[in-house]
């Protein structure tokens, strides 16, 4: 089968949709299928990606790393020479639209993968002069109206499926395909000690937050919930793994709350570095709302630690209480 997947995110952005869509595209590969990646262009000097079809693209000022693919293409044309027999959408935005005209120009089937709640993201970028609640309710609308499209749209959580059905009730068919985990690359075996050694963290009690550094991903609790804990818990220490556009927000309100000296900012971590920080923790925490699936909590407990999860959406849907997490 020949699969074209189009994303609104891509390498050298790292998120949790960039993760899912390599994952899937090498799986597919080994099964034999051929997939072809359909992104927009990064920014000038960033590397491009072999065998990746580029859409012209401007960045986003409000989200560092976002491209937005504006000017005309000749994709269609692209994808008919290719003779694909199916397009898989990994965004909801901008390439959602454009793999649905594809789909309708060339009379091929879409799948949809539901990766983000960008209802929620908006009123964290909104920079239009309407109130959120307009934002929401316009994003819904134009949401709804992509889902009862698809042929197919895949849920990464039975939480996500469900929240679907609420607001696109006439969706011809929607499926609970959850994201793997590589255990070759994360496991039990892998050894934290150097991640340790370099932050000065030997002999301390680690809580571990990994992923983009946004505002829609709750942080400010996490912050919170630390410098409460630091009063029991003097010798913990609170490791931050990634950035993002609300680090200066998060440093600031760790210094206001007088507990930066604990609080370590590792800054950007390169991919193939992540096992080793989740091996040098002692529990993963996350309180993002967010989330539709939360890969960094099944990669944490592939690598065998415990996971402190919001009782939310997909995070209260993967964590068993007193077996592999507490939720809060």
């Amino acid at each position: 089968m020949k699969i074209a997947m189009f994303t609104d995110s891509y390498l050298p952005t790292r998120d949790g949709v960039v993760t899912s869509l390599l994952l899937t595209k090498r799986e597919l590969e080994r099964m034999g299928h051929q997939v072809y990646v359909f992104a927009p262009k990064p920014a000038m000097g960033e590397k491009e990606e072999p065998g990746v079809y580029y859409f012209k693209s401007i960045g986003f000022s409000q989200y560092s790393g976002y491209r937005i693919p504006l000017f005309p293409t000749n994709k269609c044309e692209i994808l008919e020479e290719l003779d694909v027999d199916v397009i898989h959408t990994h965004g909801l935005l901008f390439q959602a639209v454009r793999s649905m005209l594809a789909g309708r120009s060339l009379k091929k089937p879409v799948v949809l993968t539901f990766h983000t709640m960008v209802t929620e993201a908006a009123k964290f970028y909104n920079f239009t002069p309407f109130p959120d609640w307009v934002i929401q309710l316009g994003m819904w609308t134009y949401l709804r109206t992509v889902l009862h499209r698809a042929e197919v749209v895949v849920a990464p959580t039975m939480a996500i499926k469900n929240e679907i059905k609420r607001y696109a009730p006439h969706v011809k068919r929607l499926e609970v395909v959850p994201t793997g985990v590589d255990l070759d690359r994360f496991n039990p075996d892998i050894d934290g000690s150097d991640v340790r050694r370099r932050y000065g963290l030997e002999g301390k009690k680690v809580i571990l937050h990994l992923g983009r550094i946004a505002w829609e991903k709750n942080i400010d609790l996490v912050i919170r919930g630390f410098a409460i804990l630091q009063k029991k818990e003097p010798e913990a220490r609170l490791l931050i793994v990634g950035e993002g556009p609300a680090t200066e927000h998060v440093r600031a309100l760790a210094k206001d709350l007088d507990i930066h000296n604990k609080v370590i900012f590792t800054g950007f971590v390169p991919d193939s570095e992540l096992p080793c920080f989740y091996a040098a923790c002692d529990v993963l925490t996350l309180a993002s709302k967010f989330e539709t699936q939360g890969l960094v909590v099944l990669e944490a407990m592939a690598v065998g630690k415990p996971v402190s999860g919001i009782r939310f959406r997909a995070v209260a849907e993967l964590i068993r209480e007193g077996e592999n997490g507490e939720l809060f």
